[in-house]
This record gives C-alpha cells, structure tokens and sequence, in this order.
C-alpha cells in the first residue's frame, strides 16, 4: 500500500513592529517613526513574514536594558495574545543585553531591522562575492552578540535569521567564528585585488564608468535592463538584488560608457554590512559620473536621497558628480521635485515606460564632455601605435589625412592630453 506523503511546511511567521518616537528627536530630516514601520513591513514581507500589528512608544530616550518601557512590554504581552504572534521586530538595532532582556520578559523571539535585512540578504545573494560579503556580515553581527542572543541562537527552527550560516553549530563558538571571518576577510582582499586589476585595465581603455546609485526599489536594476538588456532581477521588492553588475552602453554621439548597478541603499543600513560589501561600494569612488535613481513617487523621496547621500559620504564619494535621475514619472508625482543641489543635472525618465532615456543618455554624454576639453594634434605616420591608442582611448572629431601625418581633433582628458601634449598643434 502507497504511503500518503504529507508536505511539510514552515510555520507562517506572524509578526509585530515595534519602534520608537524619541521626545527630544530634533532631526527634521530624519524619517517619521510610522515610515520607519512602513518600510520595515516591508521588510518583513520581502522576508516572508507577515506584520500582524505595529505599536509605537514615545519616549525620552531607548531605554538601555530593554529598549521598551515596562508598561509597553506588558503591552506588547498582550497584543502578541491577542494576534497570535510568533515574535516581535524592532526597528532599531538592538543591543545584546535589549535583545536577551525582551526574550525573557516577552517570552517571545525578538528581532531587529538588523537580523530582518541581512536574513535577506543571506536569501538574494547569489554570485560568490556576494554570499562571502553576507555570510562576513552575519558572523560579525552575531560575534557581538554572542553573550547576549539567548535563545534566538539555539534555535533550529525556520524563519527570519536561520537563513545563512547563523545556526550551525560551529559558529556558536567564538574562536570559530574568528577563524571564519579571518578567513572571509583573506577572500575578500583576493576579490578586491581582482576589482584593482580590472579598473586599470579599464582605466587604460578610457572607458567612462557611471554607476548608478539610490535607495533600494528606485529602479536602478530596471533602468539597466532597458538601456542593455541585462536581465538582471528587477521586482518591486526591497533589495530584489545583491550583485553588481556592468554593462556596455553607447551614448548618443556614438561613445560608449560602462554603466553598474550597485546595491541599494536603506534607512538604518546595518554598519556590519557595509563594512562586508565595502570591496563593492569603493567601486562607486571610481565612477566618473554617479547616476542617483530617485522614486519620484515615492512620498518619503527627499528622505530617501539624505540616506543615499549620507551613505556616499561615508564611503568618500561626496566629491563624484551625481545626475539626479527622478524616475517612475509615469505613476502619480507630487509637483514639484525635490531641489538637489548636489546633482551637477536633472532628469525625469519612467524607466518601465522607457521614457526619458535618451535624454538622460545624452546628459550623461554632455556632462562627460565638460571634463574634457577639445585638443588637435598631428600624428607622424611612423605615430600607428599612438594612433591605434587615440582611437581607442578618445572620442574623434575630426580626421584629416595629410603629407605630414593623421591630422587629429579629439575630446581628450588630463591623462591623454599629457600624453598628446608634444604632438598637439593650433586649431
């Protein structure tokens, strides 16, 4: 007799947000607590739980032990009878000893944004650069917290924060986890050589890099797809991907430039991730021109770009000059934008429609063009490998073949004009 086969499913895990208003907040620019739980339902739901409630305290200060009050923990108590739920998230990122104190008092798993994110992390990871950077950032995350986690590190069951390598056993133990991320970090450093060795190969081609930078669901991955038919995953999730990703792209005039997708950027992005992704983000130090993709429909935008570009600070990149891209015109926009008076230009495109593309493209060209300046030079005929370098290297004007050599006018930059300098002749 067939045995019946029963399909084993996780538990659906119901959650409730939890954050907190501070009194003396005096920082306008910071997003409203009810956005804060927004984007974290968000969160969660590209995590596969489900928010079942939100509650919000107001308070002075985070409270050092327990983050919460005693009366909203009692609070809380209750809500998580009433709604049946399998735990709580925090929006901010808890301490070990607020993380071990809510456990025992809510007899509950506790979470914060921290372990919601990288547990995405760790499930869109999908290169090998990519999983290494995860796994670094979960192991440094859980090495802080080793004293302090509780019951959230024995657990084997499913759900937010098992993904990854957070429950094996080996990595429960101190000294492992030490070996494992010296180890990571020696992969990493092999990565980042690489990266080194293909920006100066990329940097003796002259080829122009734009990377495109912003909050995540902007649309970068989207407006890469359209412009090269990369086919990189572009769904309407926070984080839909991880790995960055370059592409050829020909400008208007006919010049081309590389253009990369980078991770997106969040509110409270975890400190550990950005240490493990830092091999990816430096790349964006060496763009010559940084693509900012906006959701103009976006009611939180201007937020949103103070997050980007304090995230930018903090990896050097405050000097890049930015093209502000407001994109998802299509959809209902409050008029009028944002001024952003660190963007060089600004355009309007809906990158799902493919509106606006070729202006975008063609202020990329125009802004590339201002760093460079126009320069004619006279090439000997015995100069062909010179002028199989300026053909490769810089954008042609002009050609003129005459008795003395290859009459050249060319935009050229700083590197190539030194180069050309003793050839170069009156316009």
């Amino acid at each position: 007799m067939a045995k019946e086969l029963h399909e084993n499913k996780d538990t659906e895990e119901r959650l409730i947000l939890v954050g907190i208003e501070l009194e003396d907040k005096d920082s306008p620019s910071a997003m409203a607590v009810e956005a804060c739980l927004d984007e974290l339902e968000e969160l969660v739901n590209t995590a596969g739980a489900t928010a079942v409630a939100r509650t919000i305290q107001r308070r002075e200060k985070v409270h050092p032990a327990h983050y919460l009050g005693k009366g909203k923990i009692e609070e809380l108590k209750m809500m998580i009878n009433t709604y049946d739920a399998t735990g709580i998230v925090c929006d901010d990122e808890l301490s070990p000893a607020q993380l071990k104190n809510l456990e025992k008092m809510l007899e509950t798993k506790v979470m914060d944004r921290t372990i919601v994110i990288l547990d995405i992390f760790a499930g869109r990871a999908i290169s090998g650069e990519g999983k290494i950077q995860v796994e670094l950032a979960q192991l440094k995350y859980r090495m802080s917290r080793l004293t302090g986690m509780g019951a959230s590190m024995s657990r084997l069951g499913g759900g937010i924060g098992t993904r990854g390598p957070g429950e094996k056993k080996l990595e429960t133990d101190r000294r492992h986890i030490k070996e494992r991320i010296a180890e990571l970090n020696r992969d990493l450093k092999e990565i980042q050589t690489h990266r080194e060795l293909l920006r100066s190969q990329r940097s003796k081609k002259g080829t122009p890099v734009v990377s495109l930078v912003g909050y995540t669901n902007a649309g970068k991955s989207t407006t890469l797809n359209v412009l090269t038919q990369a086919g990189v995953l572009a769904e309407d999730k926070l984080f839909a991907t991880l790995d960055t990703t370059t592409r050829k792209v020909e400008l208007p005039g006919g010049s081309e430039i590389l253009l990369t997708d980078t991770v997106g950027f969040i509110q409270k992005l975890p400190h550990h991730l950005i240490q493990a992704f830092r091999a990816t983000l430096e790349e964006l130090k060496y763009a010559d021109i940084l693509l900012h993709v906006v959701d103009a429909s976006n009611p939180n935008r201007e937020e949103q770009m103070r997050v980007v570009y304090d995230t930018l600070r903090g990896l050097g990149c405050e000097d890049t000059p930015v093209i502000t891209v407001y994109n998802k015109m299509d959809r209902e926009v409050e008029l009028p934008l944002p001024m952003d008076r660190m963007a060089r230009e600004i355009v309007q495109i809906s990158a799902g429609k493919q509106m606006g593309l070729e202006q975008m493209l063609a202020t990329i060209e125009k802004l590339l063009k201002s760093f460079r300046k126009s320069m004619t030079v006279l090439l000997p005929y015995t100069e062909g490998a010179l002028a199989g370098w300026v053909h490769g290297r810089c954008e042609i004007i002009r050609e003129e073949h005459t008795a003395e050599g290859v009459l050249l006018e060319v935009y050229v930059d700083e590197e190539a004009a030194n180069r050309l300098k003793s050839f170069a002749v009156e316009a």
